[in-house]
C-alpha cells in the first residue's frame, strides 16, 4: 500500500528517523496526552477535586493511542482535538470528566508545536556542531595550502584552502548562534484559555488569581520550560514561528553558499565532495563525477528558503485573538522546515566528513596566474637594483600581453617569468625571482587568520605547522 499513495520525499528519502519521529502522529498525540496529564496534576495540586487514581489512569495510557478510533471520532465531530479527547476518555473512563478541564484546543496543539520546535532545534544544533567540527578539521589541515582566490569567479590574489573553509565555518557559526538563541528564547504558551484571559481557570479556582498564575507556571515547568508567554490570545504569537524559521532559513542560505562554492571548486578539480567507488555520475557519460550531494544541498536549501515566507504571512494575517486559517498552513510548514533542515545537515555532514582536496591542481592553477600577479613585486625588485621604473613597466606590460596572447590563442603555458629572466633590463637571477615568488608573500595573513579564527572560536587548540607548498615556480 505504501507504493500506491503519495509519500513525502522528506520522510521517505531525505530526513533522519529521529526528526521524522519528532513530527510523527505518535509523538504529537502522546504529547497532547502528557499535556493533559500535566494539567490534571497541576489542577489537583492547587485544590481541584481530581484523584490520584484518575491521574494514574491518564498516565498509564499516554502512549497507547487508538488512532483508528480517534479517526472515527474525527469523521463524526470534524474536530481533531475533540476526537482525541473522546478516544482518550474511552481508555480512561474514570478520568473522563477531568480530561482537558478548563482548557481550549490550543492548549494541546500550540504547546505541542512549541515542544516539537524545541526538540527539533536540539537535533539541528547537534548536527550543526558536527558539521562545524568537521570543517574545522579540514581548515586546520589545509590552513597553509595556497590556492587562487576568486572574485567574480575570476582569478584574484591568492588565499589558502583553510582560509576559504573558515569563511564557510564563520557563516555556520553565525547560524548556530542564531538557532541557539532561538532555542533559549522559546516561550511556552502555558494555560491561557479561549482568548488568553484565563477566565475559565479563574472560574474553576473561584476567582483566585494566584492559583491561576500558579497553574500556568506549574504546567510550564512540568513540560520542561522556564519561560512562558505572559500575554497571548488563544494562540501564542506566530512571531515566534517566524523567528525560528528565519533562523532555519539562514542555515539553508549558508548551506547553499557552501555547496555552490564546492560545485565551482569541483569544476576546477581543486576540491570535491566524497565519491564512492561504485557511484554512478551519469547514465550516458561513465566518466562523470557530478557533485550530486552538493546539488541536493542546493535543491533542498532552496525549498527551505521558500518556506521562510510562510510564517511571516501567517503572523501578519492573524486576526485579533486568533484565526484558524493558520492551522492547515502550520501543519505543513513547521514539520517540512525542520525535516528539510535536518536533511540538509545530514548531507553537509557527509560532505564535510569526506572532502577531498587536490593540492597539485591548486599549484597548477597558481602557476598559470601568479606570474601576472607578481609583476608589481618584480617591478619593485628591479627598480631597487637600479632599473628605470617607466622602462621596466612598459616591458612588463608588453611581455604580459604577449604571454596572455600565447595562452589564449595558442594554448601555451604561461612563460612570462622565463622571458623576464632572459631580459637583462630586469637584472634578476633565478634565485632572486624565486624569492620574489615566495607563496607566503602572496597569501598575506591567511594562514595566521585561520589559526586565530579557529583558536578564538574554540575549534583549534593548537596552531598547525606550515605545510610546504608543492610548487616550484621556476622551471
Amino acid at each position: 500500500m505504501i507504493h500506491e499513495t503519495y509519500q513525502s520525499p522528506l520522510a521517505g528519502r531525505y530526513s533522519s528517523a529521529e526528526m521524522q519521529r519528532l513530527f510523527s502522529a505518535q509523538f504529537k498525540h502522546s504529547t497532547w496526552r502528557r499535556l493533559w496529564v500535566a494539567l490534571a496534576e497541576s489542577e489537583q495540586s492547587l485544590g481541584l477535586p481530581i484523584t490520584s487514581q484518575q491521574i494514574q489512569e491518564l498516565t498509564d495510557h499516554v502512549d497507547a493511542i487508538d488512532f483508528e478510533k480517534a479517526a472515527k471520532y474525527e469523521r463524526q465531530l470534524k474536530h481533531d482535538v475533540m476526537a482525541h479527547i473522546h478516544a482518550y476518555a474511552d481508555q480512561c473512563p474514570n478520568a473522563r470528566a477531568v480530561i482537558h478541564l478548563g482548557a481550549t484546543s490550543c492548549y494541546v496543539t500550540d504547546n505541542t508545536d512549541i515542544i516539537q520546535i524545541r526538540e527539533g532545534l536540539n537535533i539541528i544544533l547537534s548536527k550543526l556542531r558536527q558539521v562545524i567540527s568537521q570543517l574545522a578539521d579540514f581548515a586546520k589541515q589545509y590552513a597553509h595550502q595556497a590556492c587562487l582566490g576568486y572574485t567574480h569567479f575570476q582569478p584574484a590574489q591568492l588565499t589558502t584552502v583553510g582560509k576559504r573553509a573558515c569563511l564557510w565555518i564563520q557563516d555556520l557559526l553565525m547560524d548556530y548562534e542564531e538557532l541557539n538563541a532561538r532555542s533559549k528564547q522559546l516561550r511556552f504558551l502555558g494555560v491561557k484559555g479561549t482568548t488568553g484571559t484565563q477566565a475559565s481557570f479563574l472560574a474553576l479556582f473561584n476567582n483566585d488569581h494566584d492559583k491561576v498564575k500558579a497553574l500556568d507556571q506549574s504546567v510550564t515547568q512540568k513540560m520542561g520550560f522556564d519561560r512562558l508567554f505572559l500575554i497571548s490570545g488563544q494562540t501564542y504569537t506566530r512571531k515566534q514561528d517566524m523567528l525560528v524559521l528565519n533562523a532555519l532559513a539562514g542555515l539553508g542560505a549558508s548551506a547553499h553558499k557552501f555547496a555552490t562554492d564546492l560545485r565551482l571548486l569541483a569544476h576546477l578539480k581543486e576540491i570535491e565532495e566524497p565519491f564512492e567507488t561504485k557511484q554512478v555520475g551519469s547514465t550516458a557519460m561513465p566518466y562523470k563525477r557530478n557533485p550530486m550531494l552538493s546539488e541536493r544541498i542546493c535543491s533542498l536549501s532552496r525549498f527551505l528558503l521558500s518556506l521562510n515566507e510562510n510564517p511571516a504571512y501567517t503572523f501578519a494575517t492573524q486576526w485579533l485573538e486568533r484565526s484558524l486559517d493558520d492551522s492547515a498552513n502550520r501543519r505543513l510548514c513547521l514539520p517540512e522546515a525542520f525535516l528539510t533542515c535536518d536533511a540538509i545537515l545530514m548531507l553537509l555532514s557527509e560532505v564535510t566528513a569526506g572532502l577531498k582536496a587536490y593540492p597539485q591542481m591548486m599549484e597548477r592553477h597558481i602557476q598559470e596566474e601568479l606570474p601576472f600577479m607578481a609583476t608589481e613585486n618584480i617591478l619593485m625588485a628591479a627598480v631597487k637594483k637600479g632599473g628605470d621604473r617607466q622602462i621596466l613597466h612598459e616591458k612588463l606590460r608588453t611581455l604580459s600581453q604577449e604571454a596572455s596572447k600565447r595562452i589564449k590563442e595558442e594554448g601555451q603555458p604561461n612563460t612570462l617569468l622565463e622571458h623576464i629572466l632572459k631580459d637583462p633590463a630586469f637584472m634578476l637571477s633565478k634565485e632572486e625571482m624565486e624569492q620574489i615568488l615566495n607563496i607566503s608573500a602572496f597569501v598575506g595573513r591567511a594562514p595566521e587568520q585561520v589559526d586565530d579564527f579557529l583558536n578564538q572560536e574554540g575549534l583549534c587548540p593548537k596552531p598547525r605547522q606550515r605545510v610546504k607548498t608543492l610548487w616550484n615556480p621556476i622551471p
